[in-house]
């Protein structure tokens, strides 16, 4: 009879700790049906500023560079698109002399269509059938090194472009004549030609050192702050 009584008396608390089970089972489970909250927003990305007239004369510069070193652009080439991009060098020089250092809102827009152009063209010439091949001697190295020498002058900034495509010219004459002189001698040279393509890469090599090492320089942009 003692035992019956300790028996029933333990039933109310094992009732209420079943009770507290199943609320808090319920409470979870309710939890989990509530909706997720929504991800917050992805920031939106920085617009790039638009480059400015002197950065954009740069940029073209490199991609000229670059296509003279990797050979997709031959000396014909380069002095043409040198002296396009001198003449738009020059008429954006005589525009700021005309308005105190600066160029108009329309003046940006005329350069900036002008070198809109420049661009393409620069990529349909690298991306022609004409490349500079130069071949595995003397003559060649001599020709492919005055090229490289040109190109790091056009990347520091030491060669403008007006002098670039002077100097590019040149090279244009010294390769076209080793040309006719290999077609003349079913593709070899004789000795007396090979002395005279020296001879004038002589002469293209100081007027290379003499731009690279003057007063005139082609400026290099700032970058904005």
């Amino acid at each position: 009879m003692r035992f019956t009584c300790m028996k029933w008396s333990t039933l109310p608390v094992a009732v209420l700790v079943a009770s507290g089970v199943a609320m808090a089972q319920d409470q979870s489970s309710s939890g989990s049906q509530q909706p997720a909250p929504a991800p917050a927003a992805a920031p939106a990305p920085e617009t790039k500023p638009k480059p400015t007239v002197a950065q954009r004369k740069e940029n073209q510069q490199d991609r000229i560079a670059n296509g003279v070193q990797s050979e997709q652009l031959t000396a014909g080439e380069t002095a043409n698109l040198e002296k396009k991009e001198a003449a738009i060098n020059k008429e954006t020089a005589a525009d700021r002399a005309a308005n105190g250092g600066k160029l108009t809102a329309a003046e940006k827009k005329q350069v900036n269509r002008q070198q809109n152009q420049m661009s393409k063209q620069i990529y349909a010439d690298k991306h022609n059938a004409n490349t500079a091949h130069y071949g595995n001697n003397k003559v060649g190295q001599r020709r492919e090194n005055q090229q490289d020498r040109i190109a790091q002058g056009i990347k520091s900034g030491q060669l403008t472009a007006g002098e670039t495509a002077k100097l590019e010219n040149q090279q244009k004459g010294i390769n076209k004549q080793v040309a006719a002189d290999r077609k003349a001698n079913g593709g070899a040279l004789t000795t007396s030609e090979k002395k005279q393509i020296n001879k004038e890469q002589n002469g293209a090599s100081k007027n290379i050192y003499h731009k690279k090492h003057n007063a005139k320089t082609q400026p290099q942009a700032q970058p904005k702050p």
